[in-house]
């Protein structure tokens, strides 16, 4: 069966966080699990999250769970080949584009950490990376997309140009949803840093250069203290890092991932072998959901020569000033075109 590379991905079964841990991949043979001086698995390093598997599987894979081994090297074939056939020079001599033609970034988008794997967890080729629902989408409740702290402003009757606060904080470059709690996919620049000592493991994501600071064998801080991240704490079952966070700033909600102030993450972090982590979440938000939802995916060790670059995130210097002027601009000519009109 022929499976255009759009036809993006899959997974599935409803698994208790408890299973969870006894899903995870076996260790590569003879490799031994590296440790830090205090002992603990060593997670440090520069990893990406790079697949060409979607969060959501298509609604049109209903419960398939995975890709036979066939249909996801023809997937990665067909992506393969879309690559190579990218310009990497843009000719600087070209003419200007036609009036009214879409211009998008061209060449200079195709950045180096594009997936072109299907992430294979047990020796599945899985369809998507959320397994839990079963249909591997997002289980919202009804209306839930609208039930976050933007959609609670837009409800009481705010525009969504009204002011900066009801823009995306990663519109307003306060964070990027790559690095905080759960760490989600990023179209470019989805690459983390792992850095731990006794007391702390910190994650430090390319995309707005956000820091994440873990906290080992410690409390919760107060409920209202909401922090953008999340609070964290973490603690060592075996091998694997598990990691509670709570105490969300609501803002912190966008289209990448809607929640509101009720949403907690449990999430596991175990490295397999040199170059890969089995990385799982659990999101719980009954404001939301109407079910806790899980995430199984991999991070893979960047390659030698690869490294983290400085993110400059300007959209909260000019574009938030931009568009809301012209959100002005709006209100004030239909004013003018109203009382013209009369």
């Amino acid at each position: 069966m022929k499976i255009s590379v759009k036809y993006a991905l899959a997974l599935s079964m409803m698994l208790p966080l408890s299973t969870l841990q006894a899903q995870t991949p076996a260790s590569t043979p003879s490799w031994t699990m590296p440790h830090t001086e205090y002992g603990h698995p060593d997670l440090q390093g520069m990893w990406g999250n790079r697949t060409q598997t979607p969060m959501e599987r298509p609604e049109a894979l209903g419960e398939q769970r995975a890709y036979t081994e066939a249909e996801a090297l023809a997937m990665e074939q067909s992506l393969h080949a879309t690559q190579a056939q990218k310009p990497t020079v843009l000719d600087p001599n070209r003419e200007a584009p036609e009036e009214g033609q879409r211009i998008g970034q061209e060449a200079e988008a195709d950045y180096s950490d594009v997936g072109t794997v299907v992430t294979q967890i047990n020796g599945e080729y899985r369809t998507s990376l959320i397994v839990a629902p079963p249909n591997g989408r997002y289980p919202f409740v009804e209306g839930g997309r609208q039930k976050d702290i933007y959609g609670q402003w837009r409800a009481q009757g705010f525009g969504e140009f009204d002011g900066p606060e009801i823009r995306p904080g990663g519109e307003r470059c306060l964070q990027a949803i790559g690095t905080m709690p759960p760490m989600a996919l990023l179209p470019y620049n989805s690459n983390v840093q792992i850095v731990q000592n006794k007391d702390y493991v910190m994650i430090l994501g390319e995309m707005v250069n956000d820091a994440r600071i873990i906290r080992l064998d410690s409390e919760h801080q107060p409920s209202n203290m909401k922090v953008w991240f999340g609070d964290s704490i973490g603690h060592w079952e075996g091998d694997t890092l598990v990691v509670h966070s709570t105490n969300f700033h609501p803002q912190n909600s966008n289209s990448r991932g809607i929640f509101s102030e009720q949403i907690e993450v449990d999430e596991r972090f175990t490295r397999i072998n040199d170059t890969e982590i089995f990385y799982t979440y659990t999101v719980t938000d009954p404001v939301v959901y109407t079910q806790p939802y899980t995430v199984e995916m991999k991070l893979y060790h960047l390659l030698p020569g690869e490294t983290m670059y400085e993110f400059a995130c300007h959209e909260g210097n000019y574009s938030l000033e931009i568009i809301l002027r012209g959100a002005r601009q709006q209100e004030h000519d239909a004013r003018l075109a109203e009382e013209a009109a009369q």
